[in-house]
């Protein structure tokens, strides 16, 4: 699995994790950090070896995690807020990147090559947190104006807005997307997304920072308690949780499951969390049962993070695999 890290300080970290292969360790390899934005990073997105982040200048910047190199740049009028990369199941390359900004406003950009479709007027202040439907066929927003709101990705335009009472920090759909989830604060909500009816509320009694959904009903969220706490989203309870995973609030998780690999089962309890202490973590969370389970790996950026995104190790080598293929394809057609 690669790793991509944002930080108050503009870096961009960039992280490969090796599998152990005879009895050796999980391992994270530097594989780049350099200060890709003028301002601090907001958001991180990773699709097989397609990576970008957000920043507080205004700008995306790209990245192909096949050469660890920065591969241009998409200029805005405000800050870079959210990003999210829809990749159909088929696909080990992205189609479509969407970028929600502090203006309001989503952005619809073509993946391949990295060109502006077009760009939806949302919401009436910030928009806080974008995600696409597995389907890529609408995606959900939040924002500061305390409304959710939903895009037709197919007509592209705004199709649904609804108040919501509170501000919410965090939405995000569901492995199967059949339900999705809001955060406010210390509260998270499973809603059905034929209906957007609440199914389920949870109380985390600490602000969450962070949410992702896992396999079977699981959602793992991290946040000022310093912990990793993986939801069953059928009960509402807690299954299991990583107390003190970090000493400061956790900014960011990925779960390494999540991506479409044959080896999916094989590494479907690995989970990778970020903290303002600028410490990246790698979890077996079956350890779950002992006192203080340690890591698997980590690495140490000392800065202060805000955000993480990751991508597993065979789809990038797939994708750059497939992208060689087509070359050679385009060469023999001329």
């Amino acid at each position: 699995m690669s790793l991509i890290a944002g930080s108050y300080e503009r870096f961009i970290w960039g992280f490969k994790l090796t599998s152990p292969k005879n009895d050796q360790n999980y391992d994270l390899t530097p594989l780049f950090s350099f200060p890709s934005h003028l301002s601090p990073i907001k958001c991180t997105a990773v699709a097989g070896s397609a990576a970008a982040s957000g920043g507080a200048d205004d700008t995306i910047k790209i990245y192909d995690l096949s050469t660890c190199s920065e591969i241009g740049s998409l200029h805005h009028s405000a800050t870079i807020t959210s990003l999210s990369f829809f990749t159909p199941t088929s696909f080990s390359f992205p189609r479509n990147l969407m970028a929600a900004a502090e203006d309001g406003t989503v952005s619809i950009y073509d993946a391949d090559p990295f060109v502006h479709l077009k760009t939806v007027k949302v919401h009436r202040k910030g928009v806080n947190s974008i995600c696409i439907h597995p389907s890529g066929r609408l995606a959900l927003t939040v924002g500061r104006d305390e409304c959710m709101a939903m895009v037709n990705l197919v007509r592209g335009r705004r199709s649904f807005y609804c108040r919501l009472g509170k501000e919410a920090s965090l939405v995000n759909f569901s492995d199967s997307g059949e339900k999705f989830f809001i955060v406010m604060g210390d509260k998270i909500s499973l809603h059905e997304s034929e209906d957007a009816k609440v199914v389920l509320e949870i109380d985390n009694k600490k602000k969450v920072l962070c949410a992702t959904p896992g396999m079977q009903g699981i959602l793992f969220t991290g946040g000022e308690d310093k912990s990793i706490k993986a939801w069953d989203i059928t009960s509402g309870k807690i299954a299991y949780s990583i107390e003190d995973a970090h000493s400061t609030r956790v900014k960011g998780i990925v779960v390494l499951h999540k991506n479409n690999d044959g080896d999916a089962e094989d590494h479907q309890h690995i989970v990778a969390s970020a903290s303002s202490d600028g410490v990246i973590r790698v979890w077996d969370v079956r350890m779950t049962g002992k006192d203080k389970p340690n890591p698997l790996a980590e690495a140490n950026t000392k800065s202060r993070l805000t955000c993480l995104a990751g991508s597993s190790i065979k789809s990038v080598k797939r994708a750059q695999v497939e992208y060689i293929g087509q070359q050679l394809d385009a060469g023999e057609e001329s």
